[in-house]
């Protein structure tokens, strides 16, 4: 049985599953490399301004080995913040086929890209774009830089289109670029959990008419929550309510922007058993990101599994493969306040347009699913 050895910095919730099923479909022998330690089980995340514990089994079904991370500074937020010396060897030791490194903008990843090529074949995942453009001597400098990068890599798995440019533009050619879609749990976003839902929506004193705009996620400004925020109270429409949840630097901005509105609500941030019902209990989900670095945005992936209409700037990664216009819901330009607000208003006039909508982004994300990943690693690795 062919072995993959798989490089990346901490559990996360939508990796370990994946990581799990590979194992599960028994195609091919896997072994997960942390790069981070252990000590990434308690990180802060600087986001949420807090520390995160995911409520769902991040190390269970599969096999891995915690690797020594030397840096002063350890964490997944900046280069030397993964350091390993010894992460070769132990990926070495195991004897792999080939590896698959997940993101190269750490020291101890970039340098396992560069020791395993030409050794075994080197696999990547990440999901950068071109949507954050640069210009002059830094677009020619990052272009070489990328280049030399992208040179070590025998394949990389594309999550969609935005992504699939950004590999050409550095380099790689149709032969080694794979499609293996960035994926949610749909199943678990999709049961129905309608008492929880009734007392969501009860909550806030919801009315079975009344409307509920969801934005969910850290509160930063590549987020750009504040956009949501002054388009919101453009609107005129009676019935119609905004919903936050998370947490972040704007939280405070945000709450007073919002005094005295009763029609906008809050939520601290909510673990991944919640937030099923909070999707479920909402009408409508925004992302209304600026950048720079909004690579995906996989709570898309999650609303549209939860069927709802979804909202997204151009800037959101997954805009041009996962949202239809007029379909399971419309894309504006990022930034502009008057585009959203109009976004706003011709997606809210009833509960049913919304629903419809969400019928087919419940569709169309039905093939974004773990099984497409785990497909697309094992055709590669097994030469199929």
């Amino acid at each position: 049985m062919k072995r993959l050895a798989i490089i990346t910095t901490h559990p996360i919730q939508y990796y370990a599953p994946i990581f799990k099923l590979l194992h599960q479909r028994g195609q091919i022998a896997i072994k997960v490399f942390y790069t981070w330690g252990e000590a990434s089980l308690h990180n802060y995340d600087p986001g949420f301004q807090q520390t995160i514990q995911w409520d769902m089994p991040l190390l269970e079904g599969y096999s891995f080995e915690w690797v020594q991370n030397t840096s002063a500074n350890p964490g997944s937020h900046h280069y030397k913040g993964i350091i390993t010396p010894y992460l070769n060897k132990q990926v070495e030791n195991w004897n792999p086929d080939a590896v698959l490194v997940f993101g190269w903008a750490y020291k101890g990843h970039l340098s396992a890209m560069r020791y395993f090529s030409g050794k075994v074949p080197v696999f990547f995942r990440g999901d950068s774009t071109l949507l954050d453009k640069l210009a002059g001597i830094k677009s020619a400098v990052k272009k070489v830089f990328l280049k030399r990068v992208y040179s070590n890599v025998d394949c990389a798995f594309y999550v969609g289109i935005n992504n699939r440019a950004y590999y050409k533009a550095y380099g790689l050619d149709d032969r080694q670029l794979i499609f293996a879609p960035h994926a949610v749990d749909n199943e678990k976003f999709s049961a129905r959990r309608d008492q929880e839902i009734l007392d969501l929506r009860n909550r806030f004193n919801l009315v079975d008419e009344d409307i509920l705009i969801l934005f969910a996620g850290k509160f930063e400004p590549k987020k750009n929550p504040l956009l949501l925020m002054e388009a919101f109270k453009k609107m005129t429409k009676a019935g119609v309510h905004l919903l936050f949840v998370g947490n972040g630097e704007l939280e405070n901005e945000l709450k007073n922007k919002a005094s005295g509105i009763v029609n906008i609500h809050f939520m601290d941030f909510q673990n991944q058993s919640v937030m099923p019902v909070i999707y479920q209990a909402a009408d409508l989900f925004c992302l209304p990101s600026a950048g720079p670095g909004e690579t995906w945005g996989l709570s898309v992936n999650e609303a549209m599994a939860a069927g709802k209409a979804v909202l997204v700037s151009n800037l959101v990664g997954c805009a041009a493969d996962l949202v239809r216009d007029g379909i399971n819901g419309k894309i504006f330009k990022s930034g502009s306040v008057n585009e959203l607000t109009n976004a706003l208003q011709a997606l809210t006039t009833t509960r049913e347009a919304l629903q419809k909508m969400g019928l087919q982004s419940a569709e169309i994300i039905k093939p974004w699913n773990f099984n497409a990943i785990a497909k697309a690693i094992e055709d590669r690795l097994t030469g199929q």
